[in-house]
């Protein structure tokens, strides 16, 4: 399948399929897009793939999310941008709802732990095999491969959102000292404003448009402004992950605003770890306490939309600027980085899985179905889950 080739559609459906299937947190979600866009359909390089990891990264907002924004980008400009967001948020989106509901109408859900406890390790052999391909193909020399242990060692041994930020840019001043070479200027003529540019930049306005509108067609404006504004706010300044942010979102929503208890709070964690896709689509919960459905839509909205047009503005920024030889060197030694920060996110989440026999027969039993047998992970996570409930 080429870029060229797929219609916005079958790009929703795709990644409306990845979204159904990416369970584990935000690098799952990276090593299902990886696989599918690259791997599978060949629709970017591993290159660029990496590049809009490394991208993510610097940015605020959700990592998954961001790089799911820029893949969008990069095929269909725009609205690719948008459909490939909205794709992969849906199903997390819907689940997490269903979940809340279930939650405020029955109380706590006890069968969620064991759920999770199948996916872990099923999730850990998925992200290994991300991380196999990727490297393979990426660090061809010692350079590269020094860049992608070192990098690796600081995640296991200190972690956080500054010594992620610290690796990207350490890694990109040895990539331009390393592999720098000869530095040119390379001028970048702009592109025409075709139509079709045209009618992408009406859509994104039409966009934001419906959704900033979205909290004014309720009778509750006040409260569903605050929300908006709330999460919107804090969303700009995340860094690092969903995890790296949750302390903040604690103090705000518990303690500042009273709109959750602390175990109310604790639950929604919980269940942001059992849906797929990011573990920020809490929120969900937290809007539908607030407000009830169009509460738990704006919730979402602000924590995701607006890091997801920085990202767009970014992409486009560094298509601009891709044929700086500069820029070709900085992001060779980032690469090699990315890949050893998604091995940490192997060793931490292993590290998370139940010491028990299930979890090494789950883990074995994933990685033969990838290796082997090429099976679709859309397969492995039901039946993870399934094993969780059975044997934990």
């Amino acid at each position: 399948m080429n870029a060229d080739k797929i219609s916005l559609w079958k790009l929703f459906t795709l990644f409306l399929r990845i979204g159904s299937t990416a369970f584990g947190g935000f690098m799952a979600l990276i090593a299902m897009v990886e696989s599918y866009v690259v791997e599978r359909y060949k629709l970017l390089t591993l290159e660029e793939m990496l590049d809009g990891v490394s991208l993510a990264t610097m940015l605020p907002g959700p990592v998954a999310v961001n790089t799911v924004a820029y893949v969008g980008y990069r095929l269909h400009g725009i609205p690719g941008a948008m459909v490939c967001f909205v794709g992969v948020m849906l199903p997390s989106f819907l689940l997490m709802l269903a979940l809340s509901v279930a939650y405020f109408t029955w109380g706590q859900l006890p069968l969620i732990s064991k759920l999770f406890m199948g996916f872990i390790p099923a999730v850990t052999a998925i992200i290994f095999v991300v991380a196999w391909n990727m490297g393979r193909k990426a660090i061809l020399g010692i350079y590269e491969a020094l860049i992608a242990l070192v990098a690796a060692a600081l995640m296991v041994w200190q972690g956080g959102a500054s010594v992620s930020l610290a690796i990207i840019a350490g890694s990109g001043l040895i990539g331009w000292l390393v592999f720098g070479g000869a530095i040119a200027a390379v001028e970048v003529k702009p592109k025409e404003n075709k139509p079709a540019e045209k009618f992408s930049k009406l859509i994104s306005v039409a966009f934001a448009s419906i959704a900033l509108s979205i909290p004014f067609w309720y009778s509750n404006v006040t409260l569903l402004s605050k929300l908006f504004i709330t999460l919107a706010s804090m969303s700009l300044f995340l860094f690092g992950g969903g995890y790296v942010f949750i302390p903040l979102i604690q103090t705000i929503v518990v303690e500042t605003n009273g709109w959750l208890t602390q175990q109310e709070f604790v639950d929604a964690i919980a269940m942001g770890q059992v849906t797929p896709g990011p573990i920020l689509i809490s929120v969900v919960f937290i809007g539908y306490k607030v407000a009830g459905f169009v509460g738990a839509l704006v919730a979402t909205m602000g924590i995701f939309l607006p890091p997801a047009l920085v990202m767009i503005a970014s992409s486009h920024l560094l298509a601009c600027i891709k044929h700086s030889l500069i820029l070709k060197a900085v992001l060779k030694g980032i690469r090699p980085a990315v890949i050893g920060m998604i091995v940490a996110a192997v060793i931490a989440l292993a590290m998370t899985a139940s010491p028990h026999w299930a979890s090494i027969l789950i883990f074995s039993a994933a990685l033969l179905a990838q290796i082997k047998f090429k099976l679709d992970v859309i397969w492995i996570m039901p039946v993870a889950g399934l094993a969780g409930i059975l044997f934990y």
